[in-house]
């Protein structure tokens, strides 16, 4: 990895290949290496691909302040990265949490987005209420981002055995669990998020030890207590946002997503087309991987490299 200075703080990163640029923003609990195999596969293609370790994970800045790590200041990052690289324009993917700040820069920042892609959490315009809100509203205090909120808390849960902890997480929310094991993460009371994923003795197919063991690292190293402060932003980002209300997305979008990730799981894979065919006119998709989980380009590599080339591919260079 490299280390690339921007105005907004440094990123560790991946940068391989030469051409136009596609930034692969991870999501939580991961980092760049989540996009080992899209990485080669892109930059072969003709494509300088770049993937950051975002604000707050291992060898990137991590303030201290929780609300400094808003969707603004995401997006902010994002556009940093791009001045940093003297990017004009750029394709911009994102997993899990780096979908939401995927969409977001083509939403806040089309001159720079010349198209954008997101795995797993698909686009969702503002809404009347925040989904923290929403949650609290309907009752249901144990939603793991409300277990989230409180710093410390959730640090010293997953902090106790990092290993057994992602080990933990990364199975449940994987197409590997049994049909009807999928993840509903809500906490119990008076317990923790790892209550809600059960304890491993082997490895999902996709991950080896040796994956396993790079990520490890990698929280011991940074810690929970900046990725974690994402989801200690979700009210704010939420109020800060409220110039964008509903809003469509413009520019050229893609949508890939395991049909057993637990996020499909909550809204519905109809309601998800029903919601990208109105707010994102320009859809490539979407895509819905039979068999597959949470860790869409880490459990199905290949289908996901063909459908982002194929994408990519009717963009204009």
């Amino acid at each position: 990895m490299k280390t690339i200075e921007t105005r907004n703080g440094s990123f560790a990163a991946i940068d391989e290949g030469d051409g136009p640029v596609v930034l692969l923003l991870h999501g939580w609990p991961e980092s760049a290496y989540s996009w080992r195999h899209q990485i080669p596969a892109l930059a072969q293609a003709g494509y300088r691909v770049v993937a950051p370790n975002q604000r707050g994970y291992a060898g990137s800045f991590a303030p201290e302040a929780v609300d400094a790590y808003t969707q603004l200041h995401l997006v902010g990052d994002a556009i940093a990265l791009l001045d940093a690289l003297e990017a004009e324009t750029a394709v911009v993917i994102g997993h899990d949490w780096g979908a939401p700040v995927a969409w977001h820069t083509a939403l806040m920042r089309p001159d720079r987005v010349r198209a954008v892609a997101g795995l797993s959490v698909p686009y969702t315009p503002r809404g009347a209420r925040s989904l923290t809100q929403a949650m609290r509203d309907h009752g249901h205090s144990g939603f793991y981002m409300l277990y989230f909120q409180e710093p410390g808390v959730a640090e010293a849960e997953l902090e106790a055995d990092i290993r057994d902890s992602l080990l933990r997480i990364y199975y449940v929310g994987s197409g590997n669990v049994a049909p009807g094991g999928e993840w509903i993460a809500i906490v119990p009371p008076g317990g923790g998020v790892l209550d809600t994923a059960p304890p491993r003795d082997h490895l999902p197919p996709w991950l080896t030890e040796a994956d396993l063991d790079h990520y490890t690292a990698e929280f011991r190293r940074s810690g929970f207590r900046g990725p974690l402060n994402w989801y200690r932003n979700v009210d704010l980002s939420w109020e800060l946002m409220a110039a964008y209300h509903d809003a469509p997305l413009e520019v050229p979008a893609c949508f890939i997503a395991g049909e057993r990730d637990m996020v499909l799981q909550v809204r519905g894979l109809e309601k998800i087309r029903q919601d990208l065919a109105a707010k994102v006119p320009d859809l490539h998709g979407p895509h819905f991987l039979h068999g597959a989980g949470h860790w869409t380009q880490q459990e199905r590599p290949e289908e996901v490299n063909r459908i982002l080339l194929d994408f990519l591919g009717g963009l204009p260079r």
